[in-house]
């Protein structure tokens, strides 16, 4: 049949390829990351996979739409407000810093000075917002084999998980910490960014992680994810229960199984994306 069209679309937490007739009807829906055509008019066992052919790479299977689980029926019913998997990385930061004005040029942690303008440092939160992008990006390319990250999830008391890690190697709770260009030194529980008074950064990424395993009812990982520091040391050893990422160590998440099963993660990432879950942690 002539006039199939394919069109890919967006969901949260996962891309798909839509094949419908010219009139608009969906016949079928490609899932890359899992590799699945699922057929939803019987009849099209043919001409669906001939015009997925150009965009499709590797085996995939041809079927009827895997039948809902109780976690994705949730989902459906889950109001947009109470939807966490929107949330872009930093999210909370980019409400509190789009009304406002930039206050320095160019990369983050820089000054400016103009002529007879008073010497302004760029917001230490702009920072802060571009360390969980770079790293948010990172962990939303996990989601093409099968992880699920939630960003931004709001802890009552006015506090938040920066990145929580849904996977086969379990659910990490991450903390970002924007370094860029300083050096880092961890000296378990105190972190020290630069030249600035050290902080119990490690003990606030292990509550955090805490609160989540409490809600979750699930063992949470406590991760922090040190960006762009010019040089990270951890004396006198790295924490045995916090998972320290260097720049680029993301993808060691992926290699993490043996815990957690396809059931479980759907489970999990449907109960961490609905806002009411965390109202009493």
């Amino acid at each position: 049949m002539q006039g199939l069209r394919v069109t890919p679309a967006r969901e949260p937490g996962r891309d798909r390829l839509y094949v419908t007739l010219p009139s608009g009807r969906t016949l079928a829906w490609y899932d890359p990351a899992i590799g699945r055509v699922s057929l939803v008019v019987e009849g099209y066992g043919d001409e669906v996979p001939a015009a997925l052919a150009p965009f499709v790479t590797g085996d995939v299977t041809l079927g009827p739409p895997p039948v809902p689980t109780t976690a994705h029926l949730a989902r459906l019913a889950l109001h947009p407000d109470d939807d966490l998997a929107p949330n872009r990385p930093g999210e909370a930061l980019h409400a509190e810093l789009d009304p406002l004005p930039e206050t320095g040029a160019g990369r983050p942690g820089t000054h400016h000075r103009g002529p007879g303008v008073r010497r302004l440092r760029a917001d230490p939160r702009r920072a802060r917002l571009t360390a969980q992008q770079r790293l948010g990006g990172e962990l939303d390319r996990l989601e093409a084999i099968g992880r699920r990250v939630v960003h931004a999830v709001p802890l009552p008391g006015a506090d938040r998980i920066d990145h929580l890690a849904v996977g086969p190697g379990g659910v990490f709770a991450v903390h970002t910490l924007a370094a860029f260009r300083q050096r880092v030194l961890i000296a378990d529980p105190q972190v020290r960014t630069g030249r600035a008074v050290p902080s119990p950064c490690l003990r606030l990424t292990r509550r955090r992680a805490e609160r989540a395993a409490h809600t979750l009812a699930v063992a949470v990982l406590p991760v922090l994810a040190v960006v762009g520091a010019e040089r990270l040391e951890i004396r006198p050893v790295p924490p045995q229960d916090v998972r320290i990422l260097r720049d680029g160590e993301v993808p060691a998440l992926a290699g993490l199984g043996g815990v957690l099963g396809p059931a479980d993660i759907d489970a999990l990432y449907a109960t961490a994306r609905d806002r009411r879950t965390w109202l009493r942690v």
